[in-house]
């Protein structure tokens, strides 16, 4: 089998899957890609570059890697009718992703990471309110249960104060993008979406970067490279996944993140885990491997009774 074949029959056989199993698949593959993100992030703001300078570069990185693919695409793409839609999808992005910039730079990687996973909450109630999107109540449950574990993880060493606050907000602001992506989504390219974000957010960061301006080594350069590429290929595959299932069937596979976190976080900073985080990453993957299997059982009657 040729390697065209065998992308074709993989592809194939993806597309046969349950939407909202595809949107899972697609957002596991993101938290791998954004946990490298997060990892070179905090090793550069530990050799001295402040959040909002990392923050700029890493979002015109991201804008510099998505020119090609709209290059193929064709720059006809780019047209769009809902741009003030755009716009408002970048000033939340562009300051959700500050807000995680500082507080992975100024607080222990388990921590920042584990703040962000209350993002599913807020998108719970985001899509209720202006998705329009039912939320069984096993859903509800088990995304609860989900962030009990992050609290179980974190509960021995997290420390309220002002980088809490601003990833709580951080939090809430990639939330309301949540919701700007569906919308977009069904009208716009993901390439469409993320020139736009790199566009404007990176004309929105340098602001604040100028006033904390320091010229980075090369080395610097690379490795924010390194993590822009990544976060452009995970912003790529959370983009696919909210496109393709319900934004509150997906999102909370989001915490398997704090998993891949941990171990790479072991392995670049010998960060061991304790046992508290040990079970509550049990209690996310099982929280997580249910709302999968449920979804696929509920798609599955679904089936029949349309087939009967």
């Amino acid at each position: 089998m040729s390697l065209k074949s065998g992308r074709e029959a993989l592809s194939s056989k993806l597309i046969d899957l349950p939407a909202n199993l595809q949107g899972a698949l697609w957002m596991l593959v993101a938290c791998v890609v954004f946990s490298f993100m997060s990892l070179g992030v905090k090793y550069v703001g530990e050799t001295g570059l402040d959040s909002f300078q990392i923050g700029f570069i890493r979002a015109f990185y991201g804008f510099i890697f998505v020119i090609p693919f709209v290059l193929k695409k064709g720059v006809f793409t780019l047209r769009t009718s809902r741009f003030p839609m755009h716009v408002a999808r970048s000033l939340f992005g562009i300051t959700g992703m500050l807000s995680v910039m500082y507080t992975l730079t100024n607080m222990p990687l388990a921590d920042s990471v584990a703040l962000t996973f209350t993002r599913p909450l807020f998108v719970i109630v985001l899509a209720v309110l202006f998705l329009g999107e039912m939320v069984r109540w096993r859903r509800w449950t088990a995304t609860a249960v989900g962030f009990l574990g992050v609290l179980i993880m974190v509960q021995a060493s997290a420390t309220i104060g002002f980088a809490t606050a601003i990833g709580l907000f951080g939090a809430l602001m990639v939330a309301c993008v949540s919701v700007f992506i569906k919308k977009l989504s069904a009208t716009e390219e993901p390439t469409t979406i993320m020139f736009y974000f790199g566009l404007i957010g990176s004309l929105v960061a340098a602001v604040p970067a100028y006033f904390v301006w320091q010229d980075p080594t090369w080395m610097q350069l690379f490795l924010l490279g390194l993590t822009a590429a990544a976060g452009t290929c995970g912003n790529y595959c959370v983009i696919r996944a909210i496109s393709v299932g319900e934004a509150t069937a997906v999102m909370p596979y989001d915490y398997t993140r704090l998993i891949f976190s941990a171990i790479l976080a072991y392995f670049a900073f010998g960060e061991i885990p304790t046992w508290g985080m040990v079970l509550g990453a049990c209690v996310i993957v099982v929280s997580s491997l249910y709302i999968m299997q449920r979804e696929a059982k509920l798609k599955k009657a679904e089936k029949k009774v349309a087939s009967a």
